[in-house]
């Protein structure tokens, strides 16, 4: 039990630093991340229609 307990307080350390470096990167970089924006992939001019 004592086993478990330190594994997901290790999973809840690294969670929490991965939203903290998620912060610091949309901070520095000055991009929004909203809820709701459409992910925009961009395509080479020249490539086939896939539909």
């Amino acid at each position: 039990m004592k086993r478990a307990a330190i594994w997901l307080f290790y999973a809840i350390g690294a969670l929490a630093l991965a939203y903290l470096a998620l912060y610091a990167y949309v901070t520095f970089t000055g991009r929004s991340l909203e809820p709701g924006d459409p992910i925009h992939i961009f395509r080479k001019p020249g490539a086939p229609e896939l539909g």
